[in-house]
């Protein structure tokens, strides 16, 4: 996984987004690369609680800042809505795929387009809308909010539930919790 910054070094919210992002891609990259299908299933369910902690920080923290600063931020969140949705249904059936059959890695290539399409819209588009639209010191108080956020966010995908501030902030603790304990008790690897 990506470092944090040395002591004293404040991230804003793009710096920490970014990162997690290359480090979806690295876990992405190396379920392909890996011929064992006990470690694949390890790697996918890494991967799946990585990208499930960064979409409902993103959720909770920057979609409201997105629409709040960025023209046309409402429009652009439900667009990135949408896009969450989408790659959590197709996480939801790469939990469920056996990792030694070939169903699993055309799963992972879905995955991971739906995923490098996802990066390109937030990092050439709307990371820059949000450093151009918020002082910095705000995106570091930001980047904080979503580092905390992702210690709490649940760890498996939920297609049902919604994809709102609203539900990560009141319901998805809960939900968080009782997700990492299954993980725990099933061994579920997690990063």
């Amino acid at each position: 996984m990506t470092e944090t910054p040395a002591a004293g070094q404040s991230t804003d919210v793009v710096d920490i987004l970014t990162a997690d992002h290359r480090d979806m891609l690295e876990l992405v990259g190396q379920i392909k690369d890996t011929p064992e299908p006990d470690r694949r299933r390890e790697l996918a369910d890494t991967v799946i609680a990585e990208v499930m902690r960064h979409a409902v920080a993103e959720e909770m923290y920057v979609y409201p800042a997105v629409e709040k600063h960025v023209p046309n931020g409402a429009e652009e969140v439900e667009h990135d809505k949408r896009e969450h949705d989408e790659i959590v249904q197709v996480m939801k059936k790469l939990e469920d795929a056996d990792a030694s059959g070939p169903a699993f890695l055309d799963l992972v290539g879905e995955l991971e387009a739906q995923l490098r399409h996802h990066i390109d819209d937030e990092e050439s588009d709307q990371f820059p809308k949000l450093r151009a639209g918020i002082p910095a010191g705000t995106l570091v108080e930001l980047g904080e909010k979503v580092q905390t956020a992702k210690k709490l966010a649940p760890t498996r995908p939920h297609p049902h539930a919604p994809h709102s501030e609203l539900f990560h902030k009141t319901i998805g603790p809960g939900v968080g919790m009782v997700g990492r304990l299954r993980d725990k008790l099933s061994g579920r690897h997690t990063g």
